[in-house]
């Protein structure tokens, strides 16, 4: 008896090392697309295909509706682009995501940073920055194309305070 009870304990243990192990490479690659989304953010130039059709944008936008599609993502990256420019001020450091559920890693991927917006100057105003410290989120679905995207800052105040 005590063999079989030692038995069952280790195979709970390889079983949860083998989806721990899926896990952190599903992380590692939505990690790649993350960075690639990232940069293609700060470029103007956002890779839409790494979203899936129906991904679903959840942030803190002041009088935003509860959440945005995609379709409505890319009009709000329009319009900002238009008026501001971004940079990344800190290194982007991704970290393993877990099931709000489960509390087991899940491939999603999760990291703080700073981002610095700028309001370009036109003739009649000066250029002005401001710094926004951010935590976003990004989970994935199979076949590594981001499904859920949150955020969280004071982003509303922070983009104002570049119109005064």
């Amino acid at each position: 008896m005590k063999q079989l009870i030692i038995l069952c304990m280790f195979s709970l243990f390889v079983i949860s090392c083998n989806e721990n192990k899926e896990a952190m490479i599903a992380f590692e690659e939505n990690s790649k697309t993350t960075d690639i989304l990232f940069k293609s953010y700060a470029n103007e130039d956002v890779d839409y295909s790494k979203f899936n059709e129906n991904v679903v944008f959840k942030g803190t936008l002041l009088g935003s509706k509860d959440s945005l599609r995609l379709d409505e993502i890319k009009q709000l990256h329009k319009e900002f682009f238009k008026k501001y420019d971004v940079k990344h001020m800190t290194e982007l450091n991704y970290l393993p995501g877990v099931n709000p559920e489960t509390g087991k890693t899940d491939g999603s991927v999760r990291l703080y940073y700073d981002m610095k917006v700028t309001r370009t100057a036109t003739d009649s105003t000066a250029e002005k920055s401001v710094i926004i410290p951010i935590y976003e989120s990004f989970d994935f679905d199979e076949q590594g194309k981001a499904l859920y995207v949150q955020w969280y800052s004071d982003w509303t105040a922070n983009i104002a305070s570049l119109e005064k």
